[in-house]
């Protein structure tokens, strides 16, 4: 499935992405974890990544679904960008 491909930052804790969307991949920078939740700050716990330094990856297939939204709980980590669509 082809589909446009946004990214979008964040150095703290929040909603990255407000509706429903496929993350495709990510960097993040810092030591530290970062975990992605599907409907907000007490939702489903959808991608935990643990980071020492930077860190990149791609999500293979169509990424992973997030029905609500996409929000990043940092914990150490100082940056995160998400690649979605």
């Amino acid at each position: 499935m082809l589909t446009d491909v946004f990214s979008a930052y964040r150095t703290t804790t929040g909603t990255m992405v407000p509706s429903r969307t496929r993350v495709r991949g990510f960097f993040i920078t810092g030591t530290g974890t970062a975990e992605f939740k599907d409907g907000g700050a007490s939702g489903t716990s959808r991608i935990t990544i643990n980071s020492s330094n930077s860190h990149s990856g791609v999500i293979p297939g169509n990424g992973v679904l997030f029905s609500s939204d996409v929000h990043v709980t940092l914990t150490g980590v100082t940056a995160v960008t998400i690649f979605y669509g």
